[in-house]
């Protein structure tokens, strides 16, 4: 399932669990495109508690409204990602460098408060990056 929530007039909160069908993709897609119109400079909040791969439907869907996702980029200059699977930070602040204008950091799920904090402009830190990193000797 993918929800999609506005909290603020330019913050987009995503939150996938589970596996995605076609039809649950589309409709998420279509609220986040509609939810995000109009922003600039936009923040957001993606957590990923739970990830199963769409199912093949889900892909053909997101392959579909590719162009209308490219352009809602350009409505964000970060983006929190909060998932306990590591490869899927790593994969989310690879794709983050390779769109100029939007920051992309990842944190773990526990590491929600350090992420709205980072959101927000504050930067704690590494805080809630990964729990070992946190008391790192220097």
């Amino acid at each position: 399932m993918l929800n999609v929530s506005k909290p603020s007039a330019n913050r987009l909160d995503l939150d996938l669990t589970g596996k995605i069908d076609a039809d649950a993709m589309r409709a998420g897609l279509e609220t986040l495109l509609a939810q995000s119109e109009g922003m600039s400079g936009g923040k957001m909040l993606y957590r990923i508690a739970d990830f199963e791969m769409p199912t093949p439907g889900a892909l053909v869907v997101e392959l579909q409204l590719m162009p209308k996702l490219f352009s809602l980029i350009g409505r964000f200059s970060k983006c929190a990602v909060l998932c306990d699977t590591g490869w899927i930070r790593s994969a989310a602040e690879i794709e983050g460098a390779l769109f100029p204008g939007l920051e992309i950091k990842s944190f773990t799920l526990s590491g929600a408060a350090a992420a709205e904090a980072w959101l927000g402009g504050g930067e704690p830190g590494d805080a809630g990056d990964d729990a070992e990193d946190e008391n790192f000797p220097v």
